[in-house]
Order: C-alpha cells, then sequence, then structure tokens
C-alpha cells in the first residue's frame, strides 16, 4: 500500500486536534500540533500522545512533563501556528502544573512522564495526568486533511448510550415506573 493511500485512509477517522506544550532545552515554552492524542486509563489517570521522531517537540518529551491543550473551535489559527505557519499575534501562555499551557482551550490536561514506547516512525508518550481543566468551549476537529468545528448535534444525540431512548430502547415516552418498595406493599 502507498504511503498517501494510508494517509488517506487514516484520514476517514475524525479527530481532536491538540497542541502539546513543553519546555524546549533553554525552558522556554514549546509547542507542536497533535491530532494522535487518546484516552488510556482512569486509574492511573493517564493519557496518550503520538509525535514524529523528526519533531523538536518529540525530544523536547523524552522524560519530560507536557500539557495536552484541546483546541477550542476557535483557535484554527493557534492549531495552524504550532503546525508552522506563525500566527500573529503568536500564542498566549500561562504556567500550568507541569509545563507551559495555552490560553482559551477546550480543554487542558497537564502530564508528567509515565512511559514512552517504539512506535516506528513515532515516539508513543504515555503521561500521567496530574490535572484536569475544561472550559466548557466546543473543540476543533480535523477530518480528511481539514479543519471542522462540531456543527449542531443530531436530534438523537443526546439519547446515545441510554437504555430508555424512546425511538430505539427498552421504554417509550409513556412507560412509568413503581418503585420496589410501594409494588410489594400493594401486592401483599
Amino acid at each position: 500500500m502507498e504511503r498517501k493511500a494510508l494517509q488517506n485512509v487514516f484520514g476517514q477517522f475524525a479527530s481532536g486536534v491538540t497542541v502539546i506544550t513543553c519546555a524546549n532545552a533553554d525552558g522556554e515554552p514549546h509547542g507542536a500540533t497533535v491530532t494522535a492524542f487518546t484516552a488510556v486509563s482512569l486509574e492511573p489517570r493517564l493519557c496518550q500522545v503520538t509525535l514524529t521522531r523528526k519533531s523538536k517537540a518529540c525530544g523536547y518529551l523524552t522524560d519530560a512533563p507536557f500539557a495536552v491543550n484541546i483546541m477550542a473551535a476557535d483557535q484554527l489559527d493557534i492549531a495552524m501556528h504550532f503546525a508552522g505557519r506563525p500566527a500573529d499575534p503568536g500564542p498566549k501562555w500561562a504556567d500550568g502544573p507541569t509545563a507551559p499551557i495555552l490560553h482559551g482551550a477546550a480543554a487542558t490536561l497537564s502530564c508528567t512522564p509515565w512511559r514512552s514506547y517504539d512506535g516506528g516512525d513515532h515516539i508513543i508518550f504515555i503521561g500521567e495526568i496530574v490535572d484536569a481543566q475544561a472550559s466548557g468551549k466546543p473543540p476543533l476537529l480535523y477530518y480528511r486533511s481539514t479543519f471542522h468545528d462540531l456543527g449542531e448535534p443530531s436530534v438523537n444525540s443526546l439519547w446515545t448510550l441510554s437504555a430508555d431512548d424512546p425511538h430505539s430502547g427498552w421504554f417509550d415516552s409513556t412507560t412509568t415506573f413503581t418503585p420496589f418498595h410501594i409494588a410489594e406493599s400493594q401486592t401483599a
């Protein structure tokens, strides 16, 4: 399979957009736009980011604390800034619990290094989450090599994973329930 064909297949998976931030060798804030991010575990609290071996950030993350800044839908310019197209004005930084963080993100996870693994032309970094903050802002998404926002939710999205969905679940909207203690006293 050709590399480009595989990239196109990978592009069928919509993902969030993150900027992984850390300090460089001089202690200055540094960031890289990354879509290869995922939650790993709730106990211990772990997440994963995958960076290409050729990136500067990959070298800075080895055994170093970092932050995962989940970009908000209005932060396309910041995502592009850290993807190699500098924005003017640049990003607004803040001191985070473990590493520099970006203002205005949809969410931020501050991590200490936990493990790293060989991932072929990438390195897989697992961070232990020591602090997590969410702003409530909608996220920026990436799909088929293009940035997107969530758009309007579908009508049925509120019922996702709910067993009492009136359209396809166990119970319709007219179903009522009698608590066990009342039902038992009525049959006695």
